[in-house]
């Protein structure tokens, strides 16, 4: 719980410089108006943005709500990991939610899903089934969870070939075949399904909330987002059941 913020304030980082990585690593951080380093008072996960108001400290520059809310999305992570996992299983399950939290966000802002995030949480799948079912594990479970990789990237691949044949546009982005790869490391081809599903079905409900503004046929959809919402579900719970 004491990390979460920081992590979410530090996935803030990721997401808004996801086209120079390394400075989100090593640089320091500014204020977006005036340029001006800011320094530890300002950096503070949430009590910083509430005693300045939502402002820089020296333009008075509006912050916005981006970095307030995804620290506390970290927090809210955490918070659903711990309430179903615990030990080890927990910091996977943390490390799953606050990569598909910053995947979300830069969906949501640039429509852009970051190799940078999507490619190591394909291993980081693989990783947390290795070492949560060592006791257990064998080539079959393994192998389930490589070919659900494959699965994934190639589903959305036909997927993109296909609506591209159709309509004569790109559908669907690279990164959604390796967001959707990722969820074939972490629950396997079974589990395949299920996110498609949750994912899709979110998407629909999201469609029907904004219904009252024009929709047209052009139009972007983040569907990382929902692809994010189907894997955490189906991690958190397991597949959709039939019976």
């Amino acid at each position: 719980m004491l990390l979460a913020p920081i992590i979410g304030s530090f996935l803030g980082v990721i997401v808004t410089r996801h086209e120079a990585f390394m400075s989100a690593m090593t640089g320091r951080s500014a204020c977006a108006t005036c340029g001006s380093k800011l320094q530890a008072p300002d950096l503070v996960p949430l009590l910083s943005w509430a005693v300045l108001g939502g402002k820089c400290r020296h333009c008075k520059a509006p912050i916005g709500l981006f970095y307030p809310l995804i620290e506390l999305g970290a927090i809210a992570v955490a918070l659903w990991s711990a309430s179903v996992f615990s030990g080890a299983a927990l910091w996977f399950s943390c490390g799953l939610g606050w990569t598909l939290l910053a995947l979300a966000a830069a969906d949501m802002k640039y429509f852009l899903l970051p190799d940078i995030l999507t490619l190591p949480l394909i291993a980081g799948g693989l990783l947390a089934i290795a070492t949560l079912d060592a006791n257990n594990l064998t080539y079959h479970v393994m192998l389930g969870h490589l070919i659900g990789v494959l699965a994934g990237y190639g589903f959305v691949r036909v997927l993109r070939f296909i609506y591209r044949l159709l309509r004569g546009r790109e559908g669907m982005g690279l990164g959604d075949a390796k967001l959707f790869a990722a969820a074939g490391a972490w629950v396997s081809w079974q589990g395949l399904p299920s996110v498609l599903v949750i994912a899709s079905l979110s998407a629909l409900v999201a469609v029907l909330i904004w219904r009252g503004r024009p929709v047209e046929a052009a139009q972007r959809v983040p569907f990382g987002v929902f692809l994010a919402i189907g894997l955490w579900m189906t991690w958190l719970y397991g597949p959709l059941a039939t019976g």
